[in-house]
C-alpha cells in the first residue's frame, strides 16, 4: 500500500477541522500528525463562506411602535406594567422577553455621561448616609446600621453604629456628629432616606417637616441628591466602602457598645489619621488647620431628638412601639397616648402627663410590663382573679389553688363558691376542708355543695365553729372566765309552808266594803 500523499493529509485536516469542527488535538491523534502541523494547515485556510441565517422574529416585533411610545411617556416603567398594556393588544408572550427588549430599548437611548469633579470650600458642606451591615450582633434580632457623616472639604469622618434608622436615631446621631466636629456646615447633603426626604421628583423635593425643623434649629440648609445619582454623594459613599473593607472585615465584638467603642478608636487612630487616597492629605490635619475654624457654632438651644408616636392602648393595657409592647396603667385601656423614646428609655404620656416609663427594649416581640400597672385590676375583674386563691382561703394551701384554678375555667359563681368555702373552713377547719376538696376533685367534680356533702354525710363531721373574731387585736385578745351561776341560787326566796293570811290592815277595809 502506498503511503498517503501530503495533499491528502491537507484535505483531510481541512475537512475534519473546517467542516466537521473537530479539535486540533483530535485531528492530530486521528491522522498521527503533530498538532503544530495541524494548526499551520488550518491557519492557511479559512472556512468556506456560509449563508447567514435569517434573523429570527420575536413575538414583540408587532408591538415595537407601542413599546417605544410607552417608554417615551414613562421612561422608568416596569416590565409587568408594560405587559398589562400589551395584553389587550394581543401580545401572547411572557414577561422575560419583554424585560430583555425594554433593556435593549433603554440602552439605545442612553449615551455616555460625563461627570464634573465637585469641589467644596472649607465648612461648606457635609454628606450623610446610612449603611446596612445586617444581623451582626450576637443574640440581637435587629439589623445593624452605620451612620456615616463626612466633611466634604477635609474628608474628616464620623461613624456610629445603631440598631435603627428611625428619625429619632438619625437626629441623635446628627447631634453627636455635630459635637464631634465642633460645629455645622452651611449645607448638609443627604441621600433620599425617608426620614429626610418624603418625595423627590424632577419638579420638587418634599422634605420631612420634623427634620427641617431640626435643620433650622441647628442652622444648616438641607439638600437631597437626585435619584440614582451616586456621584452626587461620593464623599460619603467611598468612606462607607472604606469602612466595609478596612474596619468591618474580620471584626469581632460582644455588643453594640463594644462595636461603637472599636469604631471610635479606629476612626480616631486610623481613618482620620491616614493619608487620603484622593487628596493625598491627612483628613484630621486638614480639618484642624483649614476647616474647623470655618464651621458655624452649634446653637446652645436643646432640641428634642426622641422618637415620637401617637398610638392607642390595647385592652390588655399595652402600647405597641418599635415591634415590642409596653404596659401602661390598666385604667388607660382604649385611650390615646404619646410615646417618646430615646436610645435608653420609652416614656408614655397621656396629654402632657407622663403615665409610664420603661427601659427601651432592642429585641423583637417582647412584652415589657411594670407590676404597678395592674394593681387593683383584679378587684374589677373577678373572673380574672378567679384563678388565684382568695386571701380568706389561704389556709387551704396548694389544694385550694388547684381547686380555684379549675373553678376559673367553669361557669360557676366564684363569689358564691368563695363564701360557702369560707363558711365550711370556719365550721370544720382548714385541713379537714382541704382534704374534702381533694376528695371531691378526685371524683372529677368541683363545687362547694360536694365538699359540704363529704364533710357532713360521708364523714359525719359535726360543725365546730371557731371563736368569733372581730379583727381588732386588743379585742380578740380579751379572755373572759366562765361565770359562776350558783350565786343566783341564794337569791331565790324560801318556799312557804302555810297560808299567812291577808296582810295586816287589809281585813278592816274588806269588811267595811259594801
Amino acid at each position: 500500500m502506498k503511503p498517503p500523499k501530503a495533499s491528502d493529509h491537507v484535505a483531510e485536516v481541512l475537512r475534519l477541522g473546517l467542516i466537521e469542527g473537530i479539535s486540533v488535538r483530535q485531528i492530530a491523534k486521528r491522522l498521527s500528525m503533530a498538532r503544530k502541523t495541524v494548526r499551520k494547515i488550518l491557519g492557511r485556510h479559512t472556512a468556506p463562506p456560509t449563508k447567514p441565517a435569517a434573523a429570527r422574529g420575536s413575538l414583540l416585533d408587532p408591538y415595537e411602535t407601542q413599546l417605544r411610545a410607552i417608554l417615551d411617556d414613562v421612561p422608568d416603567i416596569l416590565a409587568p406594567a408594560v405587559l398589562e398594556r400589551l395584553r389587550p393588544l394581543g401580545y401572547t408572550g411572557g414577561v422575560t422577553i419583554l424585560r430583555a427588549r425594554l433593556r435593549q430599548l433603554r440602552g439605545d437611548r442612553k449615551s455616555p455621561e460625563a461627570f464634573l469633579t465637585l469641589h467644596f470650600a472649607p465648612g461648606e458642606a457635609m454628606q450623610v448616609d446610612w449603611a446596612d451591615f445586617g444581623f451582626a450582633l450576637p443574640g440581637v434580632p435587629r439589623r445593624v446600621s452605620a451612620f456615616v457623616a463626612v466633611l466634604c472639604h477635609s474628608r474628616q469622618m464620623y461613624i456610629e453604629f445603631t440598631l435603627s434608622q428611625s428619625l429619632g436615631s438619625l437626629l441623635r446621631c446628627m447631634e453627636r456628629s455635630l459635637v464631634f466636629f465642633g460645629g455645622t456646615t452651611a449645607i448638609d447633603i443627604f441621600d433620599n432616606m425617608k426620614t429626610v426626604v418624603l418625595s423627590h421628583t424632577a419638579l420638587a423635593t418634599k422634605f420631612n417637616p420634623k427634620f427641617l425643623e431640626y435643620a433650622r434649629a441647628r442652622g444648616f440648609a438641607v439638600r437631597a441628591c437626585n435619584v440614582r445619582k451616586g456621584n452626587e454623594k461620593g464623599r460619603v459613599e467611598r468612606p462607607i466602602g472604606f469602612v466595609r473593607t478596612r474596619f468591618w472585615s474580620g471584626r469581632r465584638f460582644r455588643d453594640l457598645f463594644d462595636l461603637n467603642a472599636q469604631a471610635t478608636a479606629w476612626r480616631d487612630d486610623f481613618a482620620n489619621g491616614r493619608v487620603h487616597e484622593v487628596t493625598g492629605k491627612v483628613p484630621s490635619l486638614v480639618f484642624a488647620h483649614e476647616e474647623k475654624r470655618l464651621l458655624k457654632p452649634v446653637p446652645a438651644t436643646p432640641f428634642n431628638t426622641d422618637d415620637v408616636e401617637t398610638t392607642g392602648v390595647t385592652k390588655m393595657f399595652r402600647v405597641a412601639f418599635d415591634r415590642n409592647r409596653y404596659s401602661v396603667p390598666w385604667r388607660l385601656a382604649s385611650q390615646q397616648v404619646t410615646v417618646r423614646a430615646s436610645d435608653d428609655t420609652v416614656a408614655l404620656y397621656l396629654a402632657n402627663k407622663q403615665v409610664a416609663d420603661h427601659p427601651r427594649c432592642w429585641g423583637i416581640g417582647q412584652d415589657i410590663e411594670h407590676p404597678s400597672h395592674k394593681l387593683k385590676l383584679l378587684d374589677h375583674k373577678p373572673r380574672a382573679a378567679a384563678g388565684a386563691l382568695p386571701a380568706a382561703l389561704a389556709p387551704l394551701g396548694e389544694t385550694g389553688r388547684r381547686y380555684f384554678k379549675l373553678l376559673a375555667a367553669g361557669s360557676r359563681s366564684i363569689r358564691r363558691e368563695t363564701l360557702r368555702l369560707v363558711l365550711l373552713v370556719e365550721l370544720f377547719g382548714a385541713s379537714v376542708t382541704a382534704s374534702a376538696i381533694d376528695e371531691v376533685m378526685q371524683t372529677g367534680h368541683v363545687g362547694a355543695e360536694y365538699v359540704e356533702y363529704v364533710l357532713r354525710h360521708r364523714r359525719g363531721l359535726v360543725p365546730q365553729p371557731a371563736p368569733l373574731r372581730l379583727g381588732v387585736a386588743d379585742l380578740d385578745a380579751i379572755s373572759l372566765p366562765e361565770p359562776d351561776l350558783s350565786i343566783y341560787d341564794n337569791l331565790t326566796p324560801t318556799p312557804m309552808t302555810r297560808d299567812p293570811g291577808p296582810p295586816p290592815g287589809n281585813a278592816s277595809r274588806d269588811e267595811e266594803a259594801p
